[in-house]
């Protein structure tokens, strides 16, 4: 069990020597300083005002950042270390194959998590500092989501640096999942799909089932329950499942979805070839 802490320990060190951490950690940091200066926490739109109209804003730009920040920073981090023969020296300690996976993963995990999370922080701290009203509950909920959204490409971005030699195409790997799981992100979009006489719950399954898709629904549906601004695919949502189930499957879905990635690059990791 040390061992996979002092793994843990050093891959959070280095990534956050890393410069790629600082960008990262930037981005999100000046999206809400950014918000804070255009004064969004003061205006309203469509009902939305104050923090629960900057989260809002933070959501839709968090669903296309946050997913291929973790892929392109994680997906070299097994075939890195292989490249760099830092895999085979880190193997000659006594160090299990187990303990130096799942080690990596627990330090990347924060250090992927943790600005995000930050981020959030800072907002609720200024929004209580100008005597804005704090939607807690939402700032709980959305917290979750964005735990379960980056368990479920950490995962991803594991399983293909398990299986990828070269760290070049594990980040070609990475940037097509990425645009693929974009491309689906609206339900819209897959009206191509209903033009071959689909069935629509069969398109909405599809659609549901790319979390980023996932979480872009539940997001919504924190600030708007009746899911309004989708149009008559959210009578399907509402009509099969309740808006707390919906949110409860959109944490649950994502979590099980990495733990099941980052499994099955364990299990090639360990019968693969190490260097």
């Amino acid at each position: 069990m040390k061992n996979l802490y002092l793994i843990a320990y050093l891959d959070l060190k280095e990534s956050i020597r890393a410069r790629w951490f600082v960008v990262y950690s930037l981005v999100f940091g000046g999206l809400i300083a950014l918000f804070f200066i255009a004064g969004v926490t003061e205006s309203q739109v469509m009902g939305f005002s104050g923090l629960s109209r900057l989260l809002l804003m933070y959501i839709q730009i968090t669903i296309v950042i946050l997913p291929i920040f973790i892929l392109i920073t994680t997906v070299r981090s097994i075939s890195g270390d292989r490249d760099n023969h830092i895999l085979e020296y880190m193997l000659s300690f006594p160090i299990s194959l187990k303990q130096y996976y799942w080690g990596k993963i627990i330090g990347r995990f924060i250090t992927v998590y943790l600005p995000v999370l930050f981020a959030m922080v800072i907002a609720v701290v200024y929004g209580a500092f100008k005597g804005a009203d704090i939607p807690w509950n939402i700032f709980f909920l959305y917290t979750g989501l964005l735990f379960a959204l980056s368990s479920a490409f950490l995962g991803i971005a594991f399983f293909i640096s398990s299986f990828v030699k070269s760290s070049e195409v594990a980040l070609g790997i990475a940037f097509f999942i990425w645009i693929f799981l974009l491309a689906f992100i609206d339900i819209a979009l897959i009206s191509l799909m209903m033009q071959q006489r689909f069935n629509e719950e069969l398109i909405i399954f599809i659609s549901l089932a790319n979390p980023m898709e996932l979480f872009r629904v539940a997001a919504i549906s924190l600030f708007d329950p009746e899911l309004t601004v989708m149009g008559p695919v959210a009578f399907y949502i509402l009509d099969s499942i309740s808006q707390g189930m919906f949110v409860l499957l959109s944490i649950g879905y994502p979590l099980v979805l990495g733990l099941l990635f980052a499994f099955l690059g364990y299990k090639i990791f360990e019968k693969k070839d190490l260097v």
